[in-house]
């Protein structure tokens, strides 16, 4: 792979950069930053490759959600085509400063579901996103429906057991709904992917860390072989 030093560039992967200091937040009890976050919703996006999903990267919903202007607010959503989803993910930061990047001290997931009409959210710090969770869905609401979408607060999402891991539990929830979402019975279920959730993300949360950081990893040797 080369030396690596300081905080250099080690993968590009679609249009996400990643630097040498996200993989000592990986490495570490460490709060995950945009970058890992953005990375791996790409990745959840390869894998359930299909024109009904949207994973919505950070920057871009945070955008979304602080944007002044009702008429750049139209026009930047068009290409995005959240209409056409049957299933759009969202993080959602508590960032209240729109001049600082990546701040902000805890993230959750916001989930659309067009067969129900429905924002889910899914925060595992007790709700304390909640605020930030609901500007988002205001914004987006009208973009996806007639304006008759609901938000609702799923208050059964698994909880974090410290005070850094809220990242990790967005994206194994995030990978969770994408699996249910692509799984052929999901179709049959009456509870959404709420005991998928429920069943599954405390396990998926115990390794994601080193999951991802093993998949960066072979990511920066396939590309030095290219």
């Amino acid at each position: 792979m080369g030396d690596i030093s300081g905080d250099d560039k080690i993968l590009s992967y679609d249009d996400v950069v990643l630097r040498r200091s996200d993989l000592d937040i990986l490495n570490g009890h460490n709060f995950l930053n945009d970058r890992v976050i953005e990375f791996y919703l790409s990745y959840l996006s390869s894998v359930h490759s299909t024109p009904t999903i949207s994973l919505i990267p950070p920057s871009i919903a945070f955008w979304i959600s602080n944007c002044p202007d009702a008429e750049s607010l139209k026009d930047f959503m068009k290409p995005l085509k959240c209409g056409d989803k049957d299933l759009l993910i969202f993080p959602v930061n508590d960032n209240l400063n729109v001049e600082e990047a990546e701040g902000g001290l805890h993230w959750s997931l916001l989930v659309y579901y067009k067969d129900a009409n429905t924002f889910f959210h899914h925060d595992s710090l007790m709700g304390v996103n909640k605020w930030s969770a609901k500007q988002l869905f205001e914004a987006v609401s009208p973009f996806v429906s007639d304006g008759d979408a609901v938000y609702r607060e799923y208050n059964e999402t698994p909880q974090q057991k410290n005070g850094y891991d809220c990242g990790v539990y967005l994206l194994a929830i995030a990978r969770v709904v994408c699996e249910w979402f692509t799984s052929e019975g999901m179709k049959k279920r009456d509870e959404l992917w709420f005991t998928d959730v429920k069943e599954a993300v405390p396990d998926v949360v115990n390794h994601l860390r080193e999951e991802i950081l093993e998949l960066i990893k072979r990511l920066m040797s396939e590309s030095v072989c290219k």
